[in-house]
C-alpha cells in the first residue's frame, strides 16, 4: 500500500514539476528602462510579446468594474518655461542660484474629465517641489491652455531638473504624471 502511494505522489510531484518549468519558459521577467528611468514592476515577455503594467505609465487609468475594460488617456502637454524678467523662452540655463519663471502648458487630445492639474519641479537628487496646483472647471474642454503664477526656485546644483504636469481624473485617485519637460542647469 506504501509503495502505491508513493507512486501517486512521484506522479503528482512530476506533472507539477514539468508544468512550473513550462509556465516559467513561456513567461520571462525583464528589466524596463523608459527614458534612461528604470521602472519598479518591470515587465514580462510572455510568448513573444512584452507586457508593461499600465500604472507605470504617463497617462490617466480608469477602471470600468461593471464591463471589465481599462481606459488609458494620454493626453498631448506641451511645456513652455518663461522667465518671469523678460519672457525669454529657456530650457538649459547656467548655474544661476534663484530664477523667477512660470510655467506655460498647452494640453490637447484630452478624452476623459479630470478635476485638478499639478505642476513640479524636481531636482537632480530627487526633492520635488510642487509649483502650482489648480482646480479645472467642469466645462473644461479637450484643448485649454495652463499658465502657473511666477515662481522663484533656486537652481544650486547644475544637473538635470524635471518639471512635471500631473491630471487628476474626475473620478477620483491621486495626481498621475501625463508629461515632463527637462531643464539643464550648467556649471
Amino acid at each position: 500500500m506504501k509503495w502505491r502511494r508513493v507512486a501517486i505522489l512521484a506522479t503528482i510531484f512530476s506533472l507539477m514539476g514539468g508544468s512550473l518549468l513550462f509556465a516559467d519558459s513561456a513567461s520571462q521577467k525583464v528589466r524596463l528602462l523608459m527614458n534612461g528611468r528604470e521602472l519598479d514592476d518591470g515587465s514580462y515577455i510572455i510568448d513573444g510579446k512584452t507586457y508593461i503594467p499600465l500604472r507605470e505609465l504617463p497617462g490617466l487609468i480608469q477602471y470600468d468594474e461593471s464591463t471589465k475594460t481599462v481606459y488609458y488617456y494620454k493626453p498631448n502637454v506641451h511645456i513652455s518655461l518663461f522667465q518671469s524678467s523678460d519672457g525669454s523662452v529657456f530650457g538649459d540655463i547656467n548655474k544661476t542660484g534663484k530664477l523667477k519663471f512660470n510655467v506655460f502648458s498647452q494640453i490637447d487630445n484630452l478624452k476623459t474629465d479630470i478635476s485638478a492639474v499639478r505642476v513640479s519641479i524636481s531636482s537632480p537628487d530627487g526633492n520635488t517641489t510642487v509649483i502650482q496646483t489648480s482646480d479645472i472647471p467642469k466645462d473644461q474642454k479637450e484643448n485649454f491652455w495652463f499658465r502657473t503664477e511666477d515662481f522663484t526656485y533656486d537652481f544650486k546644483n547644475a544637473g538635470k531638473y524635471k518639471i512635471g504636469f500631473y491630471m487628476k481624473a474626475s473620478s477620483g485617485g491621486d495626481f498621475t504624471l501625463v508629461s515632463e519637460k527637462s531643464i539643464n542647469v550648467l556649471k
